[in-house]
C-alpha cells in the first residue's frame, strides 16, 4: 500500500465566503475518493473534516498557524512536507493551487481557475503575485495536474505551457440535496425568510469577477414588474461599489442581501427563485449553475470561460460585457413562462450528468498513475 498526503486547508467550518466553491469540491471529492486497498489517504487540515467526512480517511489535524493566509503558506512550504514524509507518504496532493516546491516528493496540484491572470486588476496586489508565482511554479513542479473545466485546461496551456498530456480535467458533481423539495417546503421557507414572490437570484461571494455592479444594472434596466433581486453569499473584496450603486439606482425595496446562506438551506433558496443569473466574467466552473439546475431552477449564465461547459443546452447563455443582452433575456425568460418551464424540465437531468463519485474515482486514478510512474 502506498500512502497520499493531501493538504485540504481550504476545507473549513467557518460560515463564510471561504466556503463556496473551493470548499464544496475538496470536500465532495474527499467523500468520494473509493476505498481502495492499494492507496491510503492521509489528508492535512484544521477544520474538523472526521465530522463531515463519513469515511475511513485519516486525517491529520494541522496547528494554529495555518488559521491566517500568511501562517498557511509557510505550513504548506516547509512544515507540510518534512510531516508527509515523517508519516510514510510518497505522494503529495497539493488541493488548491500550492505545492511545497523544495520537497522532492512526487506531487499532483489542482488548479481551480486563472482569473488572477485573466484580471489581475480585480485582486488585492499580494494576493495576485502570491497566486502568479506559486501556481506557475507548482504547475512546473507537479508530476500531473488536475483542473475542473477543459477552458481551466486550456489556460494553463495558454499561460504556463504545460503539455496537454500532464493535465487532467475532473468535473465537479452534484450532490443528492440539490434536488426539488416539495412545494409546501418552498412556501414555509419564501415566508420564513420573508423573501419575495418572484425573484432572480445569485449566489455567491461578493467580489469583482461575479460583475455584480453590472447585474444590478441590468436588473434596473429590464424594469421586470414585482420581481426582486436577491444576493445570496458572503463578503468577499472590494464589494463597495455593488451596495453604493444599489443606493443610486433607488433598489433598496427591490434587491436583497441574504448574507452566507449555510448549504443545507440552498436547496430551498433555489427552489423558491424564479432564475439564476450568473454574470460572472470568469469562473473555473460555477458550481451555483448545477446546483441551481438540480432544483429545478432555470439558468441564465455568462457565456465566458467553463460556463458554457457547465450549462449545456439546459439554460441560456449571455455576453458579460453587452448590458443589452443580459437585460433582453431576463427580460424573455421571466415574460415567456412556456420557455421558462422548458428550463425547468431539462435542467435536473442536465445537472444530473455530473457525478462526485466520477470525480473521486478519476483522482484516484491520476493518484494511481502517478504513482505507478514513481514505482
Amino acid at each position: 500500500m502506498k500512502t497520499c498526503g493531501i493538504n485540504a486547508q481550504l476545507i473549513t467550518a467557518e460560515a463564510s465566503y471561504r466556503r463556496a466553491g473551493i470548499h464544496v469540491y475538496l470536500l465532495e471529492v474527499l467523500r468520494n475518493l473509493p476505498d481502495d486497498k492499494s492507496i491510503e489517504y492521509k489528508v492535512f487540515s484544521s477544520g474538523p473534516l472526521h465530522q463531515c467526512i463519513n469515511r475511513p480517511i485519516k486525517w491529520e489535524q494541522t496547528n494554529s498557524l495555518t488559521a491566517n493566509p500568511i501562517g498557511r503558506i509557510l505550513w504548506e512550504q516547509f512544515v507540510w512536507p518534512i510531516r508527509a514524509r515523517r508519516l510514510g507518504c510518497q505522494l503529495l496532493h497539493g488541493a488548491a493551487f500550492a505545492l511545497p516546491l523544495l520537497s522532492r516528493l512526487p506531487a499532483i496540484v489542482t488548479i481551480f481557475d486563472l482569473s488572477f491572470l485573466h484580471y489581475p486588476h480585480l485582486y488585492p496586489s499580494w494576493r495576485r503575485r502570491y497566486l502568479t508565482f506559486i501556481t506557475r511554479q507548482s504547475c512546473r513542479k507537479a508530476n500531473h495536474i488536475i483542473t475542473i473545466s477543459n477552458s481551466g485546461k486550456q489556460d494553463l496551456i495558454n499561460f504556463f505551457g504545460i503539455k496537454a498530456e500532464k493535465i487532467s480535467v475532473v468535473y465537479p458533481g452534484l450532490n443528492q440535496k440539490f434536488k426539488r423539495p416539495e412545494e409546501s417546503l418552498i412556501t414555509a421557507y419564501r415566508e420564513n425568510k420573508r423573501l419575495p414572490s418572484r425573484f432572480l437570484l445569485h449566489v455567491g461571494t461578493l467580489q469583482p469577477r461575479k460583475n455584480l455592479p453590472f447585474l444590478i444594472r441590468a436588473f434596473h434596466r429590464a424594469h421586470l414588474t414585482n420581481v426582486n433581486l436577491v444576493f445570496a453569499g458572503g463578503k468577499g473584496w472590494y464589494y463597495d461599489e455593488i451596495f453604493r450603486l444599489v443606493k443610486e439606482l433607488n433598489l433598496e425595496q427591490r434587491v436583497h442581501f441574504l448574507g452566507y446562506i449555510d448549504d443545507e438551506e440552498l436547496p430551498l433558496l433555489y427552489a423558491a427563485a424564479d432564475l439564476l443569473v450568473f454574470p460572472s466574467i470568469y469562473e473555473g466552473f460555477g458550481m451555483p449553475i448545477l446546483e441551481s439546475m438540480g432544483c429545478g431552477t432555470p439558468v441564465l449564465a455568462s457565456n465566458a470561460s467553463a460556463m458554457p461547459e457547465a450549462v449545456g443546452n439546459a439554460g441560456l447563455l449571455f455576453n458579460p460585457t453587452d448590458l443589452d443582452d443580459l437585460t433582453a433575456k431576463m427580460i424573455q425568460l421571466i415574460e415567456n413562462p412556456a420557455e421558462l418551464k422548458h428550463f425547468q424540465t431539462v435542467a435536473p437531468d442536465h445537472a444530473a450528468t455530473f457525478s462526485w463519485q466520477k470525480a473521486g474515482e478519476q483522482t484516484s486514478e491520476i493518484y494511481k498513475k502517478v504513482l505507478k510512474y514513481d514505482s
